[in-house]
């Protein structure tokens, strides 16, 4: 069983895994990670002030998974605990996440040039 180490910007030995090591393939990949994760921000921000916890955990779910699969570690393990918070109701400290993940796509916007 392979340890995740949740603090890991990218982990570059997984991205170069799923994409056979094609570094077009690697650029591609994390440019649509980070739009597409940078767009659910937005969304997730709207349903934190809403306190939508179903939009909310639906949101953040499909980041998570799309994080996860790529190696963009920390900013999966943010996704997961909106997830989890969001469940409990716990916005508060679902926007403190959230500000954190905005943060943590920043990192994997400069780590992936």
């Amino acid at each position: 069983m392979q340890v995740i180490d949740t603090t890991t910007v990218l982990d570059r030995e997984q991205l170069r895994d799923i994409t056979l090591n094609d570094e077009d393939l690697m650029r591609e990949i994390i440019s649509a990670l980070i739009d597409d994760t940078s767009r659910q921000i937005v969304l997730l921000e709207l349903a934190i002030q809403e306190k939508d916890s179903q939009r909310c955990m639906r949101l953040a779910h499909y980041s998570k998974g799309a994080c996860a699969n790529v190696g963009a570690n920390a900013a999966a393990a943010l996704l997961k605990h909106i997830e989890h918070e969001a469940g409990k109701g716990q916005f508060p400290e679902c926007g403190i996440s959230l500000a954190a993940l905005t943060h943590e796509i920043d990192r994997l916007r400069e780590v992936s040039v």
